[in-house]
């Protein structure tokens, strides 16, 4: 597999992992009650775009600077902790729910947009995205990460319309909670070869 393909594929797997339960598809789920999907769809694919885009740079700039076995060892302490991340679960505080389920004068891209921007800034989705670009290629990371992204939130809306509001938590979040564990063990092994 190509260095673009395995980025792609990769970034892909890890961020609908990470996806899985966190508050963005929440956000997503209660956008897309008071919106058409297509619209909540096209705020959420643009703001991942920017994030993602953004940690990328991050990313690629620190696994350019610095030596990769001590990257790879920060990586998989970076999974270990998604991992215990994603077991203590997200919610939308009070303030978030608020602004989902407001009424807007703006479009509804627009305010999909700006509230998934900042819901993302600094969570795990983010911060893995960072990761996995110091590790795989730029452009494969980034479009992988977002695809994940859209991808993960737009199963939460149809999901969500066809179960109603209940999706099965604890399964997801043990799930996602073992692959980071698994990418954590595998990333740890990887800088332990480089180190010693």
């Amino acid at each position: 597999m190509s260095g673009f393909l395995a980025a792609l594929a990769i970034s892909f797997g890890v961020i609908f992992v990470a996806e899985l339960g966190d508050k963005s598809q929440l956000m997503a789920l209660t956008f897309a009650t008071r919106y058409k999907t297509v619209p909540v769809l096209i705020g959420i694919t643009v703001a991942t775009a920017v994030v993602h885009l953004v940690s990328v740079a991050v990313g690629y700039g620190l696994g350019t600077a610095l030596p990769t076995g001590w990257i790879s060892l920060v990586a998989a302490v970076a999974f270990f902790a998604f991992g215990a991340w994603t077991l203590r679960g997200d919610s939308l505080t009070d303030a978030e729910r608020d602004k989902a389920s407001q009424p807007t004068t703006r479009s509804a891209i627009v305010a999909v947009g700006v509230a998934f921007f900042l819901a993302e800034l600094g969570d795990k989705t983010m911060l893995a995205t960072i990761t996995l670009a110091t590790q795989h290629g730029w452009f494969g990371t980034w479009l992988g990460s977002t695809i994940g992204m859209v991808a993960a939130d737009a199963l939460a809306i149809v999901a969500g319309r066809m179960l109603g509001k209940r999706l099965p938590e604890r399964t997801i979040k043990y799930g996602a909670a073992i692959l980071f564990v698994v990418f954590g063990v595998w990333l740890l092994v990887e800088a332990l070869r480089e180190l010693l």
